[in-house]
């Protein structure tokens, strides 16, 4: 089974549960497309590990397999999905290679 691994990188701020929950439920929905995917959500809090990806550290980002998508601002289910998918069908193209 193939994980899908996103980081909410986010330094003291309650934003990054609204965050967690967006790419929950966008998963949700993409779940049907793709029930042999999990979703491995990791929450990044230690500014230091944040300074390596993003200088954005007080409000959320989002990192989707180590690439940085969303940066300090709260990102619609939409866009969420749409950044999962392209994760998904890039580790099913590396897969097949």
């Amino acid at each position: 089974m193939e994980t899908i691994r996103v980081k909410i990188l986010s330094y003291r701020t309650p934003q990054r549960y609204a965050v967690r929950r967006t790419v929950q439920s966008a998963f949700q929905t993409i779940q049907q497309d793709y029930p042999e995917i999990e979703l491995k959500i990791i929450d990044v809090t230690e500014v230091e590990e944040i300074l390596k990806i993003t200088p954005v550290f007080i409000y959320a980002s989002l990192v989707v397999e180590d690439k940085l998508v969303c940066v300090g601002r709260f990102p619609k289910k939409e866009e969420v999905i749409g950044w999962l998918e392209a994760a998904i069908l890039e580790k099913q193209k590396s897969a097949a290679a």
